[in-house]
């Protein structure tokens, strides 16, 4: 594979090779594991990981393992497959989020895949008392609100839109790839075959950031890059947020692409 990213000519290519570019990031992370052993560790608080459309909690196991073993504790969100924005996830995350504040007495941090990142990009709108900060991996948030395009996470999103309801976890009206009231980092990945990698971008700020990683859509959960990230972003003292700095030792730069 060359360092340039692919066209957008060429969605369908992206899209049918996932599983095997899944395949490599999971090579990829055995390959890493020295490396990530030197990996960030901060002040321990709660973690929250949200998984993507139609996957659930399975689907975050290595990447809540890890945190854990970092020393966070780490939940996954226990609402079963991800379907959308049914009514039991409008009702049932603003309230797990408010009872790991009220638990460990801070706010808490979010990661969320794919739809997952939607959802904690809403739930900080909603209560940003209660979230720490929000980390989104390969979540098309941009598009929120706007006419569905054609890649396959859209197509499989609005076949599932009957059950959907009509409320809403967050009624702030303001366009999701804006900064947040919280602290927020975007990861993305230009070789996609899910999603539009340019709806994974927000407006960077002075505490809102876009990171590009090699992933696949799919393998966001168990790349050593996105690991990397993950567990750098949450390191971070509470009041004291930097944007995110590529790391140089050990050859760890090369797990990510060139800086644009």
């Amino acid at each position: 594979m060359t360092s340039a990213a692919p066209s957008r000519r060429y969605p369908t290519l992206l899209a049918v090779t996932e599983p095997a570019r899944t395949l490599v990031s999971a090579g990829s992370l055995a390959a890493g594991l020295p490396l990530l052993a030197f990996a960030p560790r901060g002040e321990p608080h709660p973690v929250l990981v949200l998984p993507g459309l139609m996957a659930s909690d399975v689907s975050t196991r290595l990447l809540r393992g890890w945190l854990r073993r970092l020393g966070y504790p780490v939940v996954g969100w226990a609402l079963g497959r991800n379907r959308g924005p049914t009514e039991q996830v409008v009702k049932e995350l603003p309230a797990l989020v408010d009872r790991l504040a009220t638990e460990h007495g801070t706010a808490v941090s979010v990661v969320g895949w794919s739809l997952g990142g939607i959802y904690a990009r809403r739930l900080a709108h909603r209560a940003p008392e209660q979230v720490r900060q929000v980390i989104s991996l390969g979540s098309p948030f941009a598009l929120a609100g706007r006419p569905v395009d054609d890649s396959p996470g859209a197509r499989v999103y609005q076949r599932l839109t009957p059950h959907h309801t009509t409320s809403r976890l967050s009624t702030v009206n303001r366009p999701l790839a804006r900064a947040l009231p919280v602290p927020s980092t975007a990861v993305y990945s230009r070789w996609d075959g899910v999603v539009d990698w340019r709806a994974c971008r927000q407006k960077a700020g002075p505490t809102s950031e876009n990171v590009a990683v090699r992933s696949s859509h799919l393998g966001m959960g168990h790349d050593p890059a996105v690991l990397w990230i993950v567990a750098d972003r949450l390191a971070q003292p509470r009041d004291e947020w930097h944007p995110f700095r590529r790391p140089t030792r050990f050859g760890l730069g090369a797990l990510f692409p060139p800086e644009n």
